[in-house]
């Protein structure tokens, strides 16, 4: 009966820690790849802006990023425990 508890307890720990590693990554991966995609690609390249100016919107998008991530975090964060687990019957 312990071991079951146990084993769930486990379980749970390492849903949250593969959560919190991949939010991790991706919130120190995608604002960098953002920033410098958004920089060379999207206002250098299509909208053809010079170096000063793709500097600060490119800045600006990564912050959006950022943010986007937090929030994602978040509603995982409060919906990870919606479902209510069923008591275990001890004997």
């Amino acid at each position: 009966m312990m071991a079951a508890s146990i084993r769930m307890a486990d379980n749970s720990n390492s849903k949250v820690m593969k959560t919190m590693i991949m939010f991790s990554i991706g919130m120190i991966t995608c604002p960098i790849f953002s920033y410098f995609f958004s920089k060379s690609f999207i206002f250098e390249g299509v909208f053809g802006m010079p170096h000063e100016s793709s500097y600060f919107y490119s800045a600006i998008v990564s912050i959006v990023v950022v943010h986007i991530i937090l929030f994602m975090f978040i509603y995982v964060a409060w919906t990870e425990d919606a479902k209510p687990q069923p008591p275990f019957k001890i004997e």
